[in-house]
């Protein structure tokens, strides 16, 4: 499988991917459930528990999408002698996501 991010190219497959798909397919759904909650005026800690529990699904995908590429691009980057470009990308990401 051939994919494309930016200037980069992945010749491998990621193993967790499609479940990771999946969980954002829920995800998305949980978000218009949490926003009909909303468009309803319903109670609003009871939206704050559903905001929080969307949270934890999102933290929960990023985890799954770490661990597919640490075990996918940054191994293979390290046996190709990629590796300064994997980790300066790698580092950018979570520097993004861990504020």
């Amino acid at each position: 499988m051939v994919r494309e991010s930016g200037d980069h190219e992945h010749n491998f497959d990621h193993k967790y991917r499609k479940q990771i798909v999946n969980r954002l397919a829920r995800i998305e759904g949980h978000i218009r459930a949490v926003k009909e909650m909303t468009a309803e005026d319903r109670d609003c800690s009871e939206v704050l528990l559903q905001i929080a529990a969307v949270q934890k699904a999102l933290d929960k995908a990023a985890k799954m999408l770490l661990k597919d590429h640490l075990e996918n691009c940054v191994v293979k980057a390290v046996h190709h002698g990629n590796e300064s470009k994997v980790l300066e990308d790698l580092t950018k990401a979570l520097d993004s996501y861990i504020r």
